[in-house]
């Protein structure tokens, strides 16, 4: 689920502390941009979709860890919807965890979990979450 601030700035990782645009921008070799909507095109042009594997949830604050009460998304709708769907990459153990309790896994999707880009995953170093977040253009 996205956290206080994304919620707030209706943003995917709108929170300056996490580093998943910085990352992805990095990834796919491209100058950064603040601009929401250049994030959104970088997106578009590499064929990337994000979507949360929660729908809803409570939750006091912005840690996975004191979620509850969730609903995932509608993961087979997404997948007949978008039958070209061939990988699907979690953003952290959390999000593959809530997927895993909540939805089917497909048998010719691959499934693969990356670091966590929030400022809070201090145990990986940004070089080394960079490192792993490359597997997405291996693909």
């Amino acid at each position: 689920m996205p956290g206080e601030r994304s919620i707030a700035m209706q943003q995917y990782y709108g929170n300056r502390g996490n580093r998943f645009w910085r990352i992805l921008f990095m990834v796919f070799n491209t100058p950064f941009s603040n601009v929401y909507q250049d994030r959104i095109t970088l997106l578009h042009n590499y064929h990337i979709a994000l979507w949360n594997v929660l729908a809803c949830c409570e939750r006091e604050g912005s840690a996975d860890h004191a979620i509850c009460n969730e609903l995932p998304n509608d993961f087979a709708w997404l997948h007949k919807t978008y039958p070209g769907i061939t990988h699907i990459f979690f953003e952290s153990k959390a999000a593959e965890k809530y997927f895993s309790k909540h939805c089917r896994y497909q048998p010719d999707i691959h499934y693969d979990v990356l670091p966590s880009t929030s400022g809070l995953n201090a145990g990986i170093s940004f070089e080394d979450k960079l490192i792993r977040w490359k597997k997405i253009t291996e693909i």
